[in-house]
């Protein structure tokens, strides 16, 4: 097991099945994705470099894209969620939808690229 594996595995229900979603869809788009840390949390790496953390508050659940930009490049489609400059919050019963998941996702692995040539 790895730190992602571990992290999610302490976790209840109904987050443990929230978090296994997004790391699963992660997987899915970036195939080579790892498991490591950034910022001190588990988090899905690629290319060595933080790809998306997720972790759980007592009052939500927040997700980590590692990047600056990308949370205001998403956030007219996220009405109704609590955002900053690098964190999106949300909850089981108010999940990020799985269309926008998939676009942080992507772009956050082509940022990676970007970066690495």
């Amino acid at each position: 097991m790895g730190t992602v594996t571990d992290y999610i595995a302490s976790r209840d229900e109904p987050v443990r099945g929230v978090l296994t979603r997004i790391h699963e869809r992660a997987r899915e788009l970036v195939p080579d994705a790892t498991e490591g840390t950034g910022y001190g949390m588990p988090a899905l790496l690629h290319r060595g470099r933080p790809l998306l953390a997720v972790t759980q508050t007592k009052s939500h659940l927040s997700l980590f894209p590692f990047s600056g930009s990308l949370v205001s490049e998403v956030e007219a489609d996220l009405v109704g969620f609590s955002l900053s400059k690098g964190t999106i919050r949300f909850s089981p019963e108010q999940p990020i939808p799985s269309a926008v998941l998939d676009r942080i996702i992507v772009m956050r692995r082509d940022e990676i690229d970007a970066k690495e040539g």
